[in-house]
């Protein structure tokens, strides 16, 4: 069911439609290195393997978890006798690219730099902090964002009515809530809702006349539990505990409830959690409420006697009162502000009042 032209993608608008720089470069067959970097099920592969249909260059895949340096070192070594004897460039697609080593990134530079091969790139992490900076610099990088609600629909729509790479040939009939129940419960990944879907049908019994019905009972099943887009050390770990804090800072209890149930659900450490709600009280909560630090201090100690599930009752708890409270960042920033002067200016020495006077000072020394 994967797509085979760029006719047939679904989403990334903001880089592949008609006119944008990366469809127009894909079409020329005139793509420079580029590095697609975003969550699971946005179409990173899919994209790749568009691109080596259309292309005349020789397209060569490798794998970031499976490919070793000896099987690098063969696919950049053709590359260049290639290009030497006639003229054919050469496209390496390396996929999960974040997995390979410095060395590994390494062998591919001087290839990269000379225009021996282009290189595409696809990684689920930021690739400023996992991708070498080298190959970062010599290359185009594209955010590929998560799909939208009606973008699923539409792929489910397609999937259902494909006969040859679908399940056309399956007689379905699904309800409309069954197939916004799961666009809304993929989070964007539209691998993730395929194959919901592809599961439902192949296992839901057809009726006296053929048909498969698809209720929401089947989608519910099929998808089972909502896909949380998280990573512990990834973007989304970053992501989404700056949300919980600006959303207190904000006073937005709502918001900060639904980041903390986010983080809880998808396995952060409840520690951290804790962390985070000790620093916010004393940074940003500060003078305007001198109970804040204390509570926040009980919330890191409690958590730590009940453990889990519990635990997120006193972070909520202590959630809430962090949103409520007044807001105060005077001591934060005078500190900031004393940092930034010792650091930039000649330090001062100790005015001869406040020294401590409790021992005699030899004048001679």
């Amino acid at each position: 069911m994967r797509p085979r032209s760029l006719e047939e993608f679904v989403g990334q608008e903001h880089i592949l439609a008609p006119g944008k720089l990366l469809r127009r470069a894909i079409e020329a067959d005139r793509l420079p290195s580029v590095i697609l970097s975003g969550p699971p099920g946005t179409g990173k592969t899919t994209l790749a393997q568009i691109i080596a249909r259309l292309t005349n260059a020789k397209f060569q895949r490798l794998s970031g978890v499976e490919s070793n340096v000896a099987e690098m070192r063969k696919v950049v070594a053709a590359a260049a006798g290639r290009i030497r004897t006639s003229g054919q460039k050469t496209i390496v697609f390396v996929d999960e690219i974040h997995h390979f080593n410095k060395t590994q990134q390494d062998i591919l530079l001087p290839d990269v730099e000379s225009g021996n091969l282009r290189l595409i790139g696809a990684t689920t992490y930021n690739p400023y902090f996992y991708v070498n900076s080298a190959l970062v610099s010599r290359s185009l990088v594209f955010r590929l964002e998560p799909l939208s609600v009606e973008q699923l629909e539409l792929l489910i729509d397609r999937a259902l009515a494909d006969s040859d790479r679908g399940l056309g040939n399956y007689k379905v009939r699904m309800d409309d809530d069954a197939r916004r129940h799961l666009a809304k419960l993929s989070d964007g990944d539209a691998r993730k809702c395929l194959n919901a879907l592809e599961l439902g049908v192949l296992t839901t019994p057809a009726a006296s006349d053929g048909a498969i019905h698809f209720t929401l009972r089947v989608a519910e099943e099929s998808i089972q539990q909502k896909a949380v887009v998280y990573d512990r050390v990834g973007d989304a770990h970053y992501d989404t505990i700056s949300a919980f804090i600006k959303s207190m800072r904000g006073s937005d209890e709502k918001g900060a409830i639904y980041w903390l149930a986010k983080m809880l659900h998808a396995g952060e450490d409840f520690r951290f959690i804790a962390r985070r709600i000790v620093i916010f009280a004393s940074e940003d909560i500060g003078l305007a409420d001198p109970e804040a630090l204390p509570l926040a201090i009980a919330t890191q100690q409690a958590v730590e006697f009940v453990g889990m599930p519990e635990a997120r009752i006193p972070l909520a708890h202590a959630t809430a009162y962090m949103c409520r409270a007044k807001k105060n960042r005077e001591a934060y920033e005078a500190l900031a502000s004393a940092t930034e002067e010792i650091e930039s200016e000649q330090t001062e020495r100790v005015p001869e009042h406040l020294k401590n006077k409790h021992f005699p000072v030899n004048p001679e020394v």
